[in-house]
């Protein structure tokens, strides 16, 4: 017994010297942004490595005045970011006991920017080769990117330090002016004046436009028992457009119902479709927003979820799509042969294409990465499903689809086009006929219907039905949606992938502009900062000056310009614009407008106020009387739960429309979805309108009864 204790002992006193030990060898200290970025990259390198989170930036210019010394060189005062106190201090004990210290943080500008940040508050040798990227987080790539290190690229550095210097020189300069001329709290800046100035052309677009009348004529053909249809074309073989009703009859009184059409002209072609490149930041941010309903942040947010690493239950987590910040849309060569090689297995060997669409780059691409991708096409969505929320799964399943249909032949359909002919009259009938689906039957670009016309040759006949005659007006331009305005900002070349959704993000905190049925509407509060702006500094909202300035940034970025030069060159300019506005522009009255109902606390007036989250009823009296009001909707519909007040429609913070009862708070009941005013017939339970695809639909919320969709 006593000799079995020994040994037990022995064994218990090298364990701890093996710890001991263990302990006392450096490992090398990796720094990265994000926790879960540092959990995924931890497990891939091993024991000897130690992986940390910086959690973002850890310095930047303060908040409290403008930290450029525009008198030195513009040189930026970098202060530590306030709550990273704590942060800071573990990264310099870490990195004190390492045997080495990498800088991993994200392969673009920003991801530079943070690693030279992090080098300086660690007092690293800036000659020192420990920046580590890769545009993938899985196994190789990372263990890949660790073999060949580098020193920080100071042009990427200075690029971002640029931006982040010109965005500081606007916004601290003309915000100021705001402040005391319409009302505190707002703000302008580079990308975001551009963006506002858009949406706010938009709406004057459709305010001015003036409708005007059009005419078409649809008809019924008959060839033996074959029926088609066909519009009106023109006269003589001339296009015709018919502006009037009188156009119309004129047409109709050449027409003898009697008389036969002759087919006049039979056009058979085949035409194909190519498939889409795979997604850069931007077509995905539009993507999602068009077919997911997704907000842009919504998608970078679950975009860069599915980036840093996702747990799929074999052995460490792995990073599912490339990096999703880039405007390239380049592929590796190894990943082109997976896709082949998948594609060939999958489909088959007339689905590969042999040699891939090439997306067209925008204006001043950077071209630093590759497009968004699956980090392997044989992780397909379906497999994924059980490790991903309902967010990641849409958009994954979206950027998978999309990078294998990149690789795949094109649509193939047959075309027919029909002229039929009486009396100088011409109609046309246009059918087609999808030959080979290639690409779409992974990645639909559009519904392609079968649009199947009779088996028609010229010197035919076919006899006219009917005739519809259809009056319409032309339609202003659309507002923007989301997917509409980061077109046009990147078409236009302002902005860069990582700016668009903070932009967007930005117009709609400062209630410049809201989003109603998904489409941008500015607001009076937009309208009369975006008056002062582009009154007082007109290259602010100039696209073309932004989209200039972004290329000497990038001309930075390859080192072609120097990054004081460039500022300078913006900053002299602007500077007297600010010295003039301060003077020439005139204080903003913005009136409250009464609200038509007393103060139940103080009897006074209560009238409308501007907030963060839009308009509210208050108090004339504030501040001696602070009683303040959310504005409803009053839907005409009892509460279902108390059944004495009445459900209203409300705003969250986050601008999301729900509904409540007007009792809130002795009557607690919500609903996302609005009640309808009428109770299940099965269980008794409230009815209500839920939005879906293709329109709405009445539901019973416990799930038991649905009625039809009604578009």
């Amino acid at each position: 017994m006593a000799t079995k204790t020994a040994k037990k002992s022995t064994k218990t006193t090298a364990k701890r010297k093996t710890t001991r030990r263990r302990s006392k060898i450096k490992k090398n200290l990796v720094i990265v942004e994000s926790p879960s970025k540092a959990k995924t990259i931890g497990r891939f390198l091993g024991r000897s490595y130690k992986v940390v989170a910086s959690l973002g930036h850890v310095r930047d210019l303060p908040k409290s005045r403008m930290g450029v010394d525009i008198e030195n060189n513009y040189q930026p005062d970098y202060i530590s970011i306030r709550g990273k106190g704590d942060v800071i201090k573990e990264l310099r004990k870490d990195a004190k006991n390492a045997k080495a210290v990498y800088l991993a943080s994200d392969p673009d500008r920003e991801g530079e920017a943070i690693a030279w940040h992090v080098s300086n508050i660690l007092k690293l040798d800036d000659k020192e080769k420990n920046r580590v990227t890769f545009n993938e987080i899985t196994k190789d790539a990372v263990k890949n990117a660790f073999k060949e290190p580098r020193t920080i690229n100071m042009d990427l550095v200075d690029a971002q330090q640029a931006r982040r210097v010109l965005d500081r020189l606007v916004g601290y300069s003309i915000s100021p002016i705001l402040w005391k001329k319409v009302k505190k709290g707002l703000s302008a800046g580079r990308v975001q004046s551009v963006a506002l100035n858009l949406i706010i052309q938009r709406e004057n677009e459709i305010r001015n436009f003036k409708p005007e009348e059009y005419w078409t004529i649809d008809a019924d053909f008959k060839h033996g028992q074959d029926k088609f249809k066909a519009v009106f074309y023109g006269e003589n073989g001339k296009k015709t457009k018919l502006a009037t009703n009188a156009d119309v009859q004129k047409v109709l009184g050449k027409l003898d119902k009697k008389q036969a059409f002759a087919i006049s002209k039979v056009t058979k072609k085949e035409r194909r479709r190519q498939p889409q490149p795979p997604y850069t930041t931007s077509t995905m941010q539009q993507d999602a927003n068009r077919r997911l309903n997704f907000r842009t942040r919504k998608t970078m947010m679950a975009a860069q979820m599915l980036y840093e690493g996702i747990d799929i239950k074999q052995g460490a987590p792995v990073g599912l799509i490339t990096y999703m910040r880039t405007d390239s849309t380049r592929i590796a060569s190894i990943a082109k042969h997976e896709a082949s090689k998948f594609i060939h297995e999958e489909y088959g060997g007339e689905y590969a294409a042999i040699k891939p669409v090439k997306g067209k780059l925008p204006e001043g691409a950077q071209d630093a990465h590759e497009a968004i991708r699956p980090t392997s096409v044989y992780r397909t969505p379906a497999k994924m499903k059980p490790y991903l929320n309902n967010d990641q799964y849409k958009l994954y399943s979206l950027i998978w689809s999309r990078f294998v249909a990149s690789q795949m032949t094109p649509e193939v359909i047959d075309t027919m086009t029909v002229d039929l002919q009486q009396n100088g009259v011409t109609f046309r009938a246009n059918g087609s006929k999808v030959k080979f689906v290639g690409f779409s039957k992974v990645y639909k670009r559009g519904e392609e219907k079968d649009n199947l016309l009779p088996d028609l040759s010229e010197g035919d006949h076919a006899r006219m039905v009917n005739d519809n005659p259809a009056q319409h007006f032309t339609q202003p331009p659309a507002r923007y949606t989301e997917a509409a305005l980061i077109k046009t900002l990147e078409s236009n070349g302002v902005g860069r992938p990582s700016t668009y959704a903070p932009t967007l993000d930005t117009i709609q905190r400062r209630y410049y502009v809201r989003l109603v049925s998904r489409h941008f509407e500015p607001t009076e509060l937009g309208e009369i900062v975006n008056k002062i702006i582009a009154k007082q500094f007109p290259d602010i909202v100039n696209a073309k000056f932004t989209a200039d300035v972004e290329g000497e940034l990038d001309q930075v970025e390859a080192g072609k310009q120097n990054w004081i030069k460039v500022v300078d060159s913006f900053y002299k300019p602007f500077s007297k614009e600010v010295q003039d506005a301060e003077d020439k522009v005139a204080k903003i009255q913005m009136k409250d407008e009464l609200a038509g109902s007393d103060c139940e606390i103080c009897g006074a007036p209560m009238v409308i106020k501007m907030g963060r989250y839009g308009k509210f009823y208050a108090c004339s009296r504030f501040p001696k009387c602070r009683n303040t009001k959310a504005i409803v909707k009053e839907i005409g519909v009892t509460c279902p739960v108390c059944h004495k007040g009445s459900v209203v429609e409300r705003k969250s913070k986050k601008n999301r429309t729900f509904y409540g009862c007007s009792r809130y708070p002795d009557c607690d009941f919500v609903s996302w979805d609005k009640p309808i005013g009428r109770d299940c017939p099965k269980d008794g339970h409230f009815l209500v309108e839920k939005k879906v695809k293709g329109g709405k639909q009445v539901v019973c919320p416990n799930g038991d009864y649905e009625e039809a969709v009604q578009k």
